[in-house]
């Protein structure tokens, strides 16, 4: 399976410790990593999201991204600041939403902000 850059996956990222990410159900993860990298037997760098609901409070590290511009069933947010490199046996399912464009590139700026760069 070929996992993409902007590519939308559900992904157990269980288990996890401490404030890290994870859930019950799988997460929507939004993959960050280029596909130069994501083609090697390496690992796959993603950004967390959670059910819109779940975050009341627009903050400087969060995008809020509609379904109808991600394919994902409902409002979703990514957390830049929750940055994981996962093993691509976790992506057994294909994509379930894509984000390109200047949502993606929000995303992007959002996690130079979290990271200083």
């Amino acid at each position: 399976m070929a996992i993409k850059r902007g590519e939308i996956y559900f992904v157990d990222l269980n288990p996890a410790k401490g404030r890290e990410t994870a859930g019950a159900n799988p997460r929507p993860v939004l993959v960050l990593s280029i596909n130069a990298i994501n083609s090697l037997p390496l690992v796959i760098t993603v950004v967390i999201g959670t059910k819109g609901e779940n975050i009341a409070k627009d903050y400087p590290t969060n995008v809020r991204v509609l379904p109808s511009d991600s394919g994902l069933p409902k409002e979703t947010v990514f957390l830049c600041f929750q940055i994981r490199s996962l093993d691509p046996s976790r992506f057994s399912a294909k994509p379930v939403g894509k984000l390109s464009g200047k949502i993606l590139e929000e995303i992007e700026n959002k996690v130079r902000y979290c990271l200083g760069l």
